[in-house]
């Protein structure tokens, strides 16, 4: 393996960790919680995690490929759609 190669695979592994970290820096954090509660209120629970979903993914330039199977962070467990 070069250094190279070994960036790639290290950078394909955190990518596929990225969306779960942001929504739980969401869910840790009072004020982005309590936010987040809100737009939920108002908006619908799956439109806010996909609206998310698709920000964090554009924004990280990721791919459908780079989602993670099993996320830690309970606000989307059953919620993995982010198209």
């Amino acid at each position: 393996m070069t250094p190279r190669e070994l960036a790639e695979e290290a950078i394909s592994r955190f990518n596929k960790k990225i969306t779960n970290e942001i929504f739980t820096l969401i869910q840790s954090d009072h004020e982005l919680m309590l936010q987040y509660l809100r737009i939920v209120e108002r908006d619908g629970l799956d439109t806010t995690n996909q609206t998310i979903g698709k920000v964090v993914k554009a924004e990280y330039g990721l791919t459908n490929a780079d989602r993670e199977d099993n996320p830690s962070c309970t606000l989307i467990q059953s919620h993995q759609k982010f198209e």
